[in-house]
């Protein structure tokens, strides 16, 4: 099925639900926010007190009472912000701890469904951005700004003056706000666009370094990725340097607003209407309305590409949405049923498979030949649920496919896929699937899969570590190694596509010996290959071209078939779609 973007019952928003569930955390941190502005207003009284008090009468004792008083509070202040920070930084860690898993998932499934490993590719750096948004100072500029509106109060309680211009400076800076706003979200998001695609290029290349290495590509290739990034750059440098100006601009206005309002407090003091003291009080208290104000200008850019994330995160986890809790079903025996299945591949228009149909009973072993294209790896993907089917069936055990839990079905499946992919970690730990580790059972699939000696003969041996080239693995090492991950744990099912593509001689022996041994316990077997000694193993054979069913019967009347003059069967290459 494909993504949809209509909610229902279990389609909720899974990042609106963990913010939701760290609410708490956000209002303590509001709380302490309360508290440090409201300790933010003792320098300005400390100072009123000094000018209008201690100047006046020069009592020591009291200059040295408010001194006292003066650094009690602003110590507090001082660890109010700490507790403040630190309310954030654990509120963000079991944020990103919640949601780790569920975009993990969501992006396996975007790229699986779609084709497009772009989007999904950005999705954890835009959980860990966002995290580090949400513990810098743009957060705590949202959390002040509230306060402003308060300090302003108080300032036309100094005088309606004082006032009437913290006002007019603070509508100013807002309108600077949203003109950064405007002027740089658009760049911003083409910019990390061009920048998640020139990423995903660059790692494409380093994929393919032997090519460009082989075939002297190299210079073309970064031009090529150059132009990606020059792209990116360009609008990144247009936006950060229009939000820096207004930066500037807000900065330099917040000054001279300071300013100008110390001048208007002189005058005042002179005209007999306040005290000194409240003359620079209140530009003292102009500065401290407008600072949330002024850092909010300078935080704008970073904001913005916050909120691109939060929206990419967002319509991520709605599009892919977790499967609901399944019941547990019974461990299958291998039994499969394939009804009129129609397969499109992600990114694709074209169907590879059309109404395919076909029984095999458990412990049957099948093999899928035909020619290039045939649509052969596309039905392998289908019956594994790796690609979703656009119409009909698919039933082990009786229960249709995308009603098993995969995490629970997967112990019971092994898949070869063609091209071997292997993780970073330990040569066991890629057999066992990153489970927990069984020395026993490991090295029994590593023996099956005739790659136990190999093994031992490493420095480390099965505490090797390998990663996702698998390092100085041979590609025929590499698809035993796989064998061996496919058959961990004896599964019921298992799909080897092309499992002799790379083997010499003697790895087929291995092959046959050890694809006989799980045929005799009964296991189901589906084998896609274009070399015919494996097919000795089979006991059907099913036959496709453009995707659909050319033929299917016993081993032995399929060969007959293809034997004959009027048989037109390609025979198969090594890749296939």
């Amino acid at each position: 099925m494909a993504p949809t973007q209509k909610k229902n019952s279990r389609e909720k928003d899974k990042l609106t639900i963990a913010l939701h569930q760290v609410k708490s955390y956000f209002l303590y941190a509001l709380g302490f926010s309360a508290s440090i502005n409201i300790l933010m207003l003792t320098p300005i009284v400390y100072m009123l007190q000094v000018y209008d008090r201690v100047v006046s009468s020069g009592s020591m004792s009291t200059l040295g009472m408010l001194t006292l008083l003066m650094v009690l509070l602003l110590l507090a202040s001082g660890g109010f912000e700490w507790v403040r920070s630190r309310l954030l930084v654990a509120a963000n860690f079991r944020l990103e701890k919640s949601l780790r898993d569920t975009i993990s998932r969501a992006a396996s499934q975007h790229v699986l469904q779609t084709g497009d490993p772009g989007v999904a590719g950005q999705a954890m750096t835009d959980l860990l951005r966002l995290r580090q948004f949400m513990t810098g100072n743009g957060i705590f500029a949202f959390m002040d700004a509230p306060w402003t509106p308060i300090y302003i109060l108080l300032m036309f309680m100094f005088h309606p003056l004082f006032g009437v211009g913290a006002i007019i400076a603070a509508i100013v800076l807002i309108v600077l706000a949203i003109a950064t706003q405007k002027a740089t979200s658009e760049r911003l998001l083409t910019a990390n666009t061009l920048t998640a695609s020139a990423n995903l290029s660059y790692q494409n290349s380093l994929r393919n370094s032997e090519v460009i290495q082989g075939m002297g590509m190299g210079s073309n290739i970064n031009m090529a990725n150059g132009i990606l990034y020059d792209k990116a750059g360009n609008e990144q440098a247009i936006a950060s340097t229009i939000a820096g100006r207004l930066a500037a601009i807000s900065k330099s206005f917040r000054l001279i607003a300071q300013s100008l309002l110390l001048g208007i407090g002189a005058y005042l003091a002179v005209d007999g209407q306040i005290s000194p003291g409240l003359m620079i009080a209140g530009s003292l208290l102009l500065g401290r309305a407008l600072a949330p104000i002024d850092l909010m200008v300078a935080t704008w850019s970073p904001f913005i590409e916050a909120k691109n994330q939060f929206n990419r995160l967002r319509n991520l986890l709605i599009s892919f949405p977790d499967d609901i809790d399944r019941m547990s079903l019974p461990a299958p025996t291998g039994q499969l049923s394939v009804d009129k299945i129609t397969v499109i591949p992600p990114g694709s228009q074209v169907a590879a498979v059309k109404g395919v149909s076909f029984q095999i009973a458990a412990g049957v072993s099948l093999g899928i030949i035909g020619p290039s294209a045939a649509g052969k790896t596309s039905l392998v993907r289908a019956i594994l649920g790796v690609w979703s089917l656009r119409a009909g069936y698919i039933r082990l055990d009786g229960a249709e496919i995308g009603q098993w839990d995969r995490d629970k079905l997967g112990p019971y499946v092994g898949y070869l896929p063609q091209d071997i992919e292997l993780f970073d970690g330990t040569i066991a730990a890629n057999i066992c699937r990153f489970s927990k580790q069984d020395s026993d059972k490991i090295i029994n699939a590593a023996k099956s899969a005739g790659i136990h000696e190999m093994i031992l003969r490493l420095p480390e041996g099965y505490d090797t570590i390998i990663n996702s080239n698998a390092g100085a693995l041979s590609a025929g090492q590499r698809q035993r190694l796989g064998l061996a991950r496919a058959i961990y744990d004896d599964p019921r099912l298992i799909v080897l596509d092309e499992p002799n593509s790379n083997l010499d001689d003697q790895g087929e022996r291995d092959l046959l010996t050890t694809l006989r041994r799980i045929k005799e316990s009964g296991r189901t077997i589906i084998i896609i290959t274009h070399r015919t000694s494996i097919l000795s193993l089979v006991d059907k054979l099913l036959v496709m071209k453009d995707g659909l069913v050319a033929n299917m019967g016993t081993k032995d009347e399929i060969m007959a078939n293809l034997s004959a003059p009027k048989s037109n069967l390609a025979r198969l290459p090594n890749k296939d779609r």
